[in-house]
């Protein structure tokens, strides 16, 4: 499909950023996974190209654009030549926006030259055993000792939890109101901060995902992140922006999946033919390309009202939820139609299916989405 939504300027940046993964990334990927996570050196050398936190402003180091379509196009770069372990979109638009929004003078002087630059990596702690998509049931709690407050929990499936050098971190700071919680900035090496196992999971491998433990750590009171007890008001900020992140993820790995396909069909022969020149296997793949066209064609239009500031939570969630299933078809369709092969890791659409599954779930998981999408439909009555 045509797109015409980027500038010339943009297209520049797509050819560089292509090159830059192909010689910086692409090589490595398979070291990276059997190692279970991405040397700290690549964070660095995406901030000495300019490709981390590309909205910071000049002061801090960064490019000062705001432009979401430069995420966009990193994103899908990163679905055809990155590694999905490489989770720099966490880092740059997940986590850091934060420290944007609700960070003071001095955190910001503080923490965003070094996340600009790669030497700071960061990670965001929500989730614990027994609190996914429902934060009112989390335990971890911070109590005002008056010149610092005290932090006691554990968080677990942390994205970037092994490298993350600051993460923020939000526990319940009112035992009266459940849903009233803090963001807190915890720095590597503080006390009783501590790490648990890189976690084994189906997909991923590259990108470490850890528990983390939390035992009488002193937070120092510069290092609260917004207001006391509107942590759970500034998480909810972001989440159209993740959820859209998440859907252009999505989208990518299936757009991927599609193109590995149509090559290997079109070299692998049955019966005397290729199988693209089987009608089974064209019109699995005519229906697999209008799927990708149209969830496109949404989200190029998602990221056109995100930049406007115009993009609606239940627009988010069409987008996350919508592309999350496609990515699921195309991975599934392309293990089926590479046959034995598909079900080997040394083909990338062995990778991809495994990676998708949890597409569904992080940021918010399909049900989630639909609950969201349902109100917006039943509550304007």
């Amino acid at each position: 499909m045509q797109r015409d939504c980027f500038t010339e300027e943009q297209n520049q940046f797509r050819d560089a950023y292509r090159r830059f993964l192909e010689k910086e990334v692409t090589p490595f990927r398979d070291a990276w996974r059997k190692a279970g996570i991405v040397p700290r050196e690549i964070f660095k050398k995406m901030g000495e190209q300019g490709y981390l936190l590309t909205w910071a402003a000049e002061e801090f180091g960064g490019l000062d654009i705001n432009d979401f379509r430069y995420q966009q196009i990193m994103i899908e770069e990163d679905g055809f030549y990155g590694e999905a372990g490489l989770f720099h979109t966490l880092h740059s638009r997940l986590v850091a926006p934060y420290l944007k929004h609700f960070g003071n003078p001095e955190q910001q002087q503080r923490f965003i030259p070094d996340c600009v630059s790669g030497e700071r990596i960061l990670a965001i702690a929500m989730t614990e055993p027994d609190a996914g998509s429902d934060l009112a049931g989390m335990k971890s709690r911070a109590e005002d000792k008056g010149e610092h407050w005290l932090l006691n929990g554990s968080k677990v499936y942390i994205s970037n939890g092994i490298l993350a050098d600051l993460v923020i971190v939000a526990a319940k700071t009112n035992p009266e109101k459940p849903r009233e919680m803090t963001l807190f900035l915890v720095e590597a090496g503080m006390d009783g901060f501590e790490r648990g196992r890189n976690l084994d999971k189906l997909g991923l491998k590259a990108q470490d995902t850890a528990e983390l433990f939390f035992t009488d750590v002193k937070i120092p009171k510069a290092n609260v992140l917004g207001e006391v007890g509107r942590g759970m008001h500034h998480l909810m900020q972001g989440l159209a922006e993740e959820r859209l992140i998440t859907a252009c993820i999505s989208l990518a790995a299936a757009q991927s999946a599609f193109e590995l396909t149509k090559v290997f069909v079109e070299d692998r022969k049955v019966f005397g033919q290729s199988l693209s020149e089987q009608q089974n296997t064209r019109f699995k793949m005519a229906a697999m390309r209008t799927e990708l066209d149209v969830a496109q064609a949404f989200v190029d239009q998602c990221v056109s009202q995100h930049n406007e500031g115009r993009l609606t939570a239940d627009s988010a969630s069409k987008a996350k939820l919508y592309c999350s299933e496609v990515e699921g078809r195309m991975v599934d369709e392309g293990v089926q139609l590479h046959g034995g092969a598909g079900y080997m890791q040394e083909y990338e659409i062995c990778n991809l299916y495994a990676n998708a599954r949890i597409s569904r779930i992080l940021a918010g998981t399909s049900e989630i989405m639909k609950e969201i999408i349902a109100r917006s439909i039943f509550e304007k009555r």
